[in-house]
Formats: C-alpha cells, structure tokens, sequence
C-alpha cells in the first residue's frame, strides 16, 4: 500500500493554503473616524470567491446596509483588497447606484477596474409617467393612423374597381395564369386542412349538443341545430379564419418580399400596374376559392357531427339526411356562400393593403404579416355578425 502520511513540509503547504484561502475571502466592515463613517473593504473580490455558497447573498446583505440613508455619505476604502475582477467591479458599481460615491479611496488599477465597468455599463431607464395631455396627444396619433389606414383601404378599393372594369373590357388580356396560381394555392391546397378542422368541429360540437338535448328527450333536433349552426354561421366564418390565417398572411409576405427587395420599385419603372398585376389575381382567386372552401368545410364538419350523433345520440345518417333538407332552407346555404365571397375579397384586400405598406425591412415585414392576420380575422367576425343583423329572418 503506498504510504499517505504527511510529512512536516507539506502539512505546513497545506496550512498555509487554507489560511491563506480564510484571510482573502470577501469581507465589509464600518469603521467611526472623525471625518465620518468608513466601508473597508477587504479580501478578494474575485468572480470564484463570491460565487462561494452563501458569500454573495451576505455581501449583497452588507453593501447594502453600508448605502443605506445616513446622514453623510460614507467614505469607501478599497486599498485592502487583495484582488479586484470585474465580477467584483459590477457588484460595487450596481451598490452605489451606477454613480461614483462622494468619498472614494482606491489604487490605479482599482480605478482602471470601475472605469471600465461604469463605460460599458448602462442605466436602466425610469418608468416615467404619463400627462393626460401626452395620453390626449398618443390617442390623437392613433387615429391619424387609423385614417391613414381607411383612405388607403379606400383608394385599395377604388383602383380594384377600375381594374376590374378594364379586365371586363379586355378580358383576353387578363392576368390569368397568376389567378389560375393563386386558386391553386388558395384554394386546392387548403382542402386537407379545412376538412380536418371542420370534421372535428362537427364531432365537438355534437358531443357538446347531445348532453343537453338527451336530458330532454330531443335528440331528433339535433340535425336542426348542427346544420342551421354549421351551414349558415360556423361554416364560412370557420373556413374565413383558417384561409386568413393561411392565405392572407401569404398574400402579405408576397407583396412584402416584393418591397424589400425592390421588386415593386422595378415594376413601377417598367410601368406595369400593381393593382392589375398582384391586386386584381388575388382578389379574383380568393372571391372564387372561398365559397367553395365553405362548402368543403361545412360539408366536412356535418359529417363529424352526422357520425358523432349516430354514436352518442343513435340518430342514424339516413335519419340525419332525410332531415337536413327539411330543418335547413336553401336560403340559408345562398347566405353562406354570399357571405363567402365577401370574407374573401375583405382577406385578399387587407392582405395587399398591408403588404403594399411594408416598408424595406424585415421588422416591418413581420409586422405588417401579424397586423395582416390580426385585422382579417377580426373583419371576418365583424361583418358576420353584421350579416347576423341584416338578414335575421332569412331562412327561419
């Protein structure tokens, strides 16, 4: 076995090192001196001796009893310090408030250290409160802005009316191969996902209904509350979100790409006109695409809730389709897909309005996708509900 004993020397090494280890730990005390109070400080303020367990949570404790509120202000005496790192540094320069104290005894090199801190270091900025006249002045500003956003929106509409006048007159010369592209990604490519969504809604929504109706003994009135609920609201307005969510938020990143790298620039020197060739196809694409995902959706959640009630309620599909045309007028579907056409001009026009005010950054950019997404939806929900008051007694 080798031999572990120690010899004389090398106990004394290690004595000395463990001393040595005690005498440079981080230490404050106050002294009283004629002149006023004195922060010595003492030890090595070093990164690894402060990260010692329980030594930072004690120094923060002592600097800051030692800055608190006294009749003068203390004088700081770092001479003693064995080592001084800019962990050290940070930690004195965040106690005396990122401000050099009045009283203040240091070595060159100290001086050097909290120099450098205090340079690169930055003063969190105060909270400061608002006037009622600066409140007054910011909702001012906001509505500039949002009448800045209408009388576009406006003029948007203006020149999508002149276009489509001049695409009737000329319809051979139409951009039709960008609408034939637009309805494939708009429309063809949407398919999966409202069909997913919409069946679940369906199977939900039964699941929801058949608890209460069952208490009643109504569970033939289901088929009336799913396909009136389904066909004339849930439907269009469930198949807007997603295509807003989707397509309009595509429709901005397009146009706004386009602006960032200087592509509308180039095809306002070439004199081709942006309503005609980016507006006028995506408007087109989206007013033909939207009624026909309504029905895809509305179609796709009936048959969630169709199979959902024959496996709760026992209302089997045969009774389910022998009494939908009878609970649902056509009326209601005609509404639907009129309301369809209206959410998809309303997402494909504030998608370009958007876009086309993208400004030649990316931040811009991101942010003009979130205000594309954001505005589309609550639009869609406005004018249903708009809809909902105007044609209230249609097909009841």
């Amino acid at each position: 076995m080798p031999d572990c004993r120690l010899s004389p020397t090398h106990f004394c090494i290690i004595l000395i090192e463990r001393t040595a280890t005690a005498d440079n730990r981080p230490s404050i005390r106050q002294q009283s001196t004629p002149e006023g109070i004195r922060v010595l400080l003492a030890g090595s303020w070093t990164a690894a001796r402060l990260a010692e367990p329980a030594t930072w949570p004690q120094i923060e404790k002592d600097l800051a009893n030692c800055c608190a509120v006294q009749v003068k202000a203390p004088t700081w005496d770092l001479r003693q310090l064995q080592r001084l790192d800019h962990t050290g540094a940070q930690l004195l320069w965040n106690a005396w408030g990122h401000h050099w104290p009045a009283g203040l005894l240091l070595q060159e090199a100290q001086r050097a250290m909290l120099t450098r801190v205090a340079r690169y270091v930055t003063t969190p900025p105060q909270p400061t409160r608002r006037s009622a006249w600066q409140l007054f002045l910011r909702l001012g500003d906001r509505l500039l802005v949002l009448q800045e956003h209408i009388s576009y929106f406006i003029r948007l509409n203006g020149q999508l009316l002149l276009d489509s006048l001049r695409l009737a007159a000329a319809p051979r010369r139409g951009p039709w191969r960008d609408v034939s592209g637009h309805l494939y990604r708009i429309g063809a490519t949407a398919l999966p996902i409202t069909a997913l969504v919409g069946f679940l809604i369906g199977v939900v929504l039964a699941y929801l209904m058949a608890q209460q109706l069952r208490q009643f003994g109504a569970n033939a009135f289901i088929v009336n509350i799913l396909g009136l609920a389904l066909i004339r609201e849930l439907g269009p307005v469930l198949a807007a979100i997603l295509i807003a969510g989707r397509s309009g938020s595509a429709i901005t990143a397009q146009i706004g790409v386009m602006r960032v790298t200087e592509e509308l620039d180039a095809m306002r020197v070439m004199g081709i006109a942006k309503g005609y060739r980016l507006v006028l196809p995506r408007a087109i694409a989206m007013a033909i695409a939207m009624p026909l995902l309504t029905v895809w959706t509305t179609m796709a959640a009936l048959l969630g809730g169709m199979l959902a009630s024959d496996l709760v309620m026992d209302v089997t599909p045969a009774y389910f389709f022998q009494a939908l045309p009878r609970a649902v007028e056509v009326s209601n579907l005609a509404l639907a897909v009129g309301k369809s056409v209206v959410f998809g001009l309303l997402i494909a026009l504030i998608g370009c309005h958007y876009g086309l005010r993208v400004k030649p950054n990316t931040e811009s950019l991101g942010q003009g996708t979130t205000a594309s997404v954001v505005t589309s939806i609550t639009m869609v929900i406005l004018v249903d509900a708009l809809f909902a008051v105007i044609f209230k007694d249609i097909g009841i």
